[in-house]
């Protein structure tokens, strides 16, 4: 049985129209009329216990609304959402509880004071034992190395250690859902590891499912397996990387410096342009394997360096979005 289970659900957002003009807004006051934004339609999903997964989509998509009908934020049209045994806008009081959420451009903790202060309070609401609280808050200071930043206003904090409380912060009450809203967006490379390489801890010793949304498609290929990518307010994939590589990712670069002049003309050939010594080849793997085409060339030119270049995620998702006109 699923720990996640999302049926059918929508969600339109009703917005008022102001009219341009001197007299716009007094006009709009007395005959208001408005838009219909179809924000997500007919979203269906499952996710079992203790996965990753990354929920990815263009600006717009419906990525932020979906996540707040998750998190018991927002009442969809219709559908269902059960998680945990629990509707999140019904069983709110308990089911706030059991998750944590991270936004990367907002803060759940008060910007004025130091990140300890915040963690205290944050004991009293979820109302955790003594006892729990400190082996929690020891194990997490532990792991992100917060010890010397604990008595530091938050304010004072440098980007990466505040999100590092951040997510501190919403894990202190041992949550079973993580849903995170661009835990990395600003940090730098060494920030970043530690951020990811205690994402996936934490879900592999505490069985934590974690929902992902994120524009770094980085975050996404180090830390989730699966992703669901949803475009104009449905879903267009849910699988694999693997899988998305495996039907996405058939175009290599083949850069090949050589003294010699060479056209080949082949179905698998995409294109290929020469510049001064260097002759770049885009070819389809689907057509030909890597190995009989670099054969085939240097069977006929002598070659000096050789450079196969393959696409990365963002380049396939990329494509994705092209298909499917997003």
């Amino acid at each position: 049985m699923s720990f996640i289970e999302v049926k059918h659900i929508n969600k339109t957002f009703k917005v008022p129209i102001r009219e341009d003009g001197k007299f716009g807004a007094m006009k709009s006051f007395f005959n208001r009329k408005y838009r219909y934004i179809n924000a997500i339609q007919d979203i269906s999903f499952s996710i079992k216990k203790g996965e990753i997964v990354g929920y990815i989509g263009p600006n717009g998509a419906g990525k932020s609304t979906t996540i707040k009908i998750l998190s018991g934020i927002l009442t969809p049209d219709s559908g269902s959402v059960c998680i945990d045994k629990m509707t999140p806008w019904i069983d709110r009081k308990k089911y706030v509880s059991e998750i944590g959420v991270v936004f990367g451009q907002r803060s759940q903790l008060w910007w004025d004071i130091p990140a300890i202060d915040s963690f205290n309070l944050l004991k009293d609401i979820y109302k955790i034992s003594d006892e729990e609280y400190e082996k929690t808050l020891n194990e997490l200071i532990e792991l992100l190395n917060l010890k010397d930043i604990m008595n530091i206003p938050v304010r004072q904090l440098s980007l990466g250690n505040r999100m590092k409380c951040e997510i501190a912060a919403s894990l202190i009450h041992k949550p079973k859902i993580l849903f995170l809203d661009e835990p990395t967006i600003g940090l730098d490379a060494v920030s970043k590891k530690a951020v990811r390489d205690f994402i996936k801890r934490i879900n592999k010793t505490n069985n934590v499912t974690v929902i992902l949304t994120t524009h770094d498609m980085s975050d996404i290929e180090a830390l989730a397996k699966r992703i669901i990518l949803i475009g104009k307010g449905s879903i267009l994939y849910d699988g694999t990387i693997g899988k998305l590589k495996k039907n996405y990712d058939y175009l290599r670069k083949v850069k090949i410096t050589t003294k010699d002049n060479i056209e080949i003309k082949r179905d698998y050939i995409i294109n290929q342009v020469k510049i001064k010594d260097e002759i770049e080849f885009v070819i389809d793997i689907r057509k030909v394997e890597l190995s009989d085409f670099i054969k085939a060339i240097s069977s006929k030119i002598s070659i000096i360096d050789i450079e196969i270049i393959s696409n990365d995620i963002d380049d396939l998702i990329v494509r994705l979005y092209e298909e499917y006109k997003i």
